[in-house]
């Protein structure tokens, strides 16, 4: 059986399974939200029924099988975090811009969460730089839509996965100004990296005025001890694309030893490279 064979039969599972347009029976209530809005929800309200396990366990399944086949050769990748909400012209917007062109000069595929905004602005400054541009979207009540500059992406019921997804194919992090969207993202990268679940991959945090208060706690967290001093050094902080591109090279191209990616996909497997 073909991995495009499998795809469909789960496809044709999860529509049976489909979380439909109000709350199940069991948890008494009546009709609250759309769909999109309580994928993640019903996972996380505590324990369902077996039929409910079942058709969540069905949907992130589906999930990862979606990410993994639509992102299999698309790296390696430097992922960019930030908000939805800097809109074109502003500073931290042509920053990111920047960044994503530069890095796209260095031979990277540059990754987002596929919106609008901070993500917006480094999918663009790759797509005009002439690289490699992908996202990896979310499926939200309010219906956030992939931006005009992605390449290619693939959009998840599940924050969870779209987290791993965007982990799972860099080789770098550039953290630009966002909410609290973008702290849980930091605070992931950093946290794998601090206990070893993935490599001691470069973290560039951009933006030193807006993130002064965050550094100043990270700071005091080693000082009084709730984290390792060490663990300060597994952020880069600075606002020169410039230095954030030679940190990467340094901490990422020669310290891994990456090389252009040789891609190879199966046409036969509905593959893309």
């Amino acid at each position: 059986m073909s991995l495009n064979d499998l795809s469909a039969q789960l496809r044709s599972a999860l529509s049976r399974y489909e979380l439909t347009e109000s709350w199940p029976d069991e948890m008494g209530q009546g009709p609250l939200e759309p769909k999109v809005a309580i994928a993640d929800r019903y996972l996380l309200e505590g324990p369902k029924s077996r039929s409910g396990e079942f058709r969540t366990l069905i949907s992130v399944l589906v999930d990862f099988l979606r990410g993994f086949r639509t992102l299999h050769f698309v790296g390696p990748c430097v992922t960019v975090f930030g908000s939805a909400r800097i809109q074109p012209g502003e500073k931290y917007y042509e920053l990111t811009r920047e960044m994503g062109a530069a890095l796209t000069r260095l031979g990277f595929t540059v990754m987002t969460g596929g919106g609008p905004g901070i993500m917006e602005a480094a999918n663009r400054g790759a797509k005009e730089a002439g690289g490699r541009s992908v996202g990896c979207n979310i499926e939200l009540p309010f219906e956030q839509k992939p931006n005009p500059y992605v390449d290619r992406c693939v959009t998840m019921k599940h924050f969870f996965v779209r987290k791993t997804l965007l982990i799972k194919y860099s080789y770098a992090f550039v953290v630009m100004p966002g909410g609290a969207g973008t702290v849980d993202e930091l605070s992931e990268a950093l946290t794998l990296i601090q206990t070893g679940k993935i490599k001691n991959f470069p973290i560039i945090l951009m933006g030193l005025e807006y993130w002064r208060e965050l550094l100043a706690m990270l700071e005091k967290m080693a000082k009084v001890g709730t984290i390792s001093p060490a663990d300060l050094k597994l952020i880069y902080p600075t606002d020169s694309v410039q230095d954030a591109i030679e940190y990467i090279k340094q901490n990422s191209i020669l310290a891994f030893q990456l090389k252009p990616a040789i891609r190879k996909p199966f046409p036969w497997l509905g593959e893309r490279g």
